[in-house]
C-alpha cells in the first residue's frame, strides 16, 4: 500500500512513522508512507489560507495548493483521497478494515478554520472524523487512522490473528488477558487460564467477551446477529448481575 499525507506540518510524523510498526511495516514492504508539504504547492509566497468570503472569524485553506498537491503524486484514478473533517463519517473498525483493502490512500490534513468547499466537492473521495469534537489540525487524527489501517496489512504483526480477535473486529470487545506470573501480589490468575484444557479456555474466552461487551458496550449487542449459544450466555449473565 502506498500512502500520502498532505500536511503543513510535515514533521510531526517523524516520530510516528520511524518507530514501532509503522517502522517495521515499511521494512516489510507493506506500506509506503510518504509526507508531503502543502506549502511547497502554493503559488503565492507559501500562502496556504486566505479570509473567507462573506466575512466571519479565521481562515480558509484555498484550494489551489491542495489540489497542486495531490495532482504532483503519479496519477492514479482509483486511489481514496481523504479529508480529516470534524464533519466526516464517524471512523470505525470497519473502516480501517475497509481501507485496508486499498493501494493508494492520500490523507489531507487541515488547519485553520476549515476547507474550501470546492476541495469537498472535486478532490476528495471520504471525509473522515476521529470523534465529535475538534483538534487543531488534522495531523493527530491521520496519524491515528493510518495506523489503525497499517496494523492490518498482511504480515505486519507476528500473529495473523491478532487483528481478527481485536475489539470491535469480531463486533464484541476482546476478553481479558493474562500473562506471567500467575501469581501476583496474591491477585491469580483464572485456574481455565492455565488447565491446559484449550476448549475449556475458548468456552472461558467466548463468555468473558459477552460478559465485557454486556458491561461496557451493551449498545454493540443490538448490532449483532447473535446464536442462540450466545444469546443463552447472556441472559445468564444478566441473571448474574
Amino acid at each position: 500500500m502506498n500512502i500520502n499525507v498532505l500536511s503543513l506540518f510535515p514533521p510531526m510524523f517523524e516520530g510516528v512513522f520511524q518507530h514501532s510498526i509503522m517502522k517495521k511495516a515499511q521494512e516489510k514492504g507493506a506500506v509506503s508512507l510518504n509526507v508531503v508539504d502543502i506549502r511547497e504547492f502554493a503559488d503565492n509566497k507559501r500562502q496556504v489560507d486566505d479570509y473567507p468570503f462573506g466575512g466571519g472569524a479565521g481562515m480558509v485553506l484555498k484550494p489551489e495548493p491542495i489540489f497542486n498537491a495531490v495532482e504532483s503524486l503519479t496519477p492514479n484514478s482509483k486511489r481514496r483521497v481523504i479529508l480529516m473533517c470534524p464533519q466526516g463519517e464517524r471512523f470505525t473498525q470497519e473502516k480501517a478494515e475497509e481501507l485496508a483493502g486499498e493501494q493508494e490512500l492520500v490523507f489531507i490534513c487541515g488547519h485553520y478554520e476549515g476547507y474550501d468547499e470546492r476541495i469537498r466537492e472535486h478532490l476528495v473521495t471520504d471525509e473522515i472524523s476521529i470523534g465529535d469534537f475538534v483538534l487543531t489540525g488534522g495531523e493527530l487524527a491521520a496519524m491515528t487512522v493510518i495506523d489503525s489501517i497499517v496494523r492490518l496489512l498482511p504480515g505486519v504483526l507476528g500473529n495473523a490473528d491478532s487483528p481478527v480477535r481485536d475489539s470491535f473486529s469480531t463486533g464484541f470487545l476482546e476478553h481479558p488477558q493474562y500473562t506471567r506470573p500467575a501469581d501476583f501480589r496474591g491477585w491469580k490468575v483464572p485456574d481455565v487460564l492455565t488447565s491446559g484444557n484449550h476448549g475449556k479456555v475458548d468456552e472461558w474466552r467466548e463468555e468473558q467477551t459477552l460478559k465485557r461487551t454486556l458491561e461496557r458496550r451493551p449498545d454493540l449487542l443490538d448490532k449483532i446477529e447473535l446464536s442462540a449459544k450466545q444469546k443463552k450466555t447472556i441472559d445468564k449473565l444478566k441473571e448474574q448481575k
